[in-house]
C-alpha cells in the first residue's frame, strides 16, 4: 500500500509534466525573452510567492544571483521573499497584503521584471504586487495553475502567463521549479551561448 501509493506520486508527477511539455514550452520562451531582455538592458528581476512559491522566488533568485549550471558572471535578481524585518513591519504596521508592492514601489524600476508565483493565481499579495509592478512600468511574468485564478485577470496584454495544466498544489510546484530551471537556462544559454 505505502510503495504504491509513492509509486503513484511519481506517475502523477510525470504524467503532468508530459501535459505541460505539450502546453507551456511557447509561453516559457516568450518569459524567458523578457527576462532576457531586461537583464541585456541593465535592469533586474523581482521575484514573489508565499508558502513554497516563496521558496521558488528564492531558488529562482538564488541561481541568477550564485550560478546555475555553469560559471559566468552574477545576474541581477532579488526574492522579495527574504527580509523577515521588512516583511514583518510592514505586515505590522500596514497588512500582509503589502508586504510584496511595498519593496516593489521602492525597489522596482520601468523595465524590470516582476516574477509572480502563486499556484492558486489568487493570492491577493502577489495580485497587488502585480499591480504595483504595472504602475512602475515593470513587465510581470506569474507563474501560476489551475485556471490561473484572479491573476490571469490583471495581467497586461505585454505580461506572460505560464499557467500549470494541473489542479494539485504539489504537482502544480513541481512544474513550477521545471519552469524556473529552463528560464535560468534560457538566460544563461541566451547571454553566455550554448553550455555542454
Amino acid at each position: 500500500m505505502k510503495i504504491e501509493r509513492i509509486k503513484n506520486h511519481f506517475s502523477d508527477s510525470i504524467q503532468t509534466k508530459i501535459n505541460a511539455a505539450d502546453t507551456l514550452p511557447a509561453s516559457i520562451a516568450q518569459g524567458g525573452d523578457i527576462m532576457v531582455s531586461a537583464l541585456l538592458n541593465g535592469k533586474k528581476i523581482l521575484a514573489c510567492g508565499n508558502g513554497g512559491s516563496a521558496a521558488d522566488s528564492q531558488h529562482f533568485s538564488a541561481e541568477l544571483l550564485n550560478r546555475f549550471e555553469r560559471e559566468r558572471p552574477s545576474l541581477p535578481a532579488i526574492a522579495l521573499t527574504t527580509d523577515t524585518s521588512t516583511l514583518t513591519s510592514i505586515a505590522n504596521d500596514y497588512n500582509y497584503v503589502d508586504v510584496f508592492s511595498k519593496q516593489i514601489k521602492a525597489l522596482g524600476q520601468a523595465g524590470d521584471v516582476l516574477l509572480a508565483i502563486s499556484t492558486s493565481g489568487n493570492s491577493k499579495n502577489v495580485i497587488k504586487a502585480i499591480e504595483a509592478a504595472h504602475e512602475k512600468q515593470m513587465l510581470v511574468l506569474s507563474l501560476t495553475g489551475k485556471n490561473g485564478g484572479k491573476i490571469a485577470d490583471c495581467l497586461s496584454p505585454k505580461d506572460i502567463e505560464i499557467r500549470v495544466p494541473a489542479e494539485k498544489t504539489s504537482r502544480i510546484q513541481e512544474v513550477h521549479l521545471l519552469v524556473i530551471h529552463c528560464l535560468c537556462d534560457m538566460i544563461d544559454t541566451e547571454l553566455f551561448g550554448e553550455h555542454s
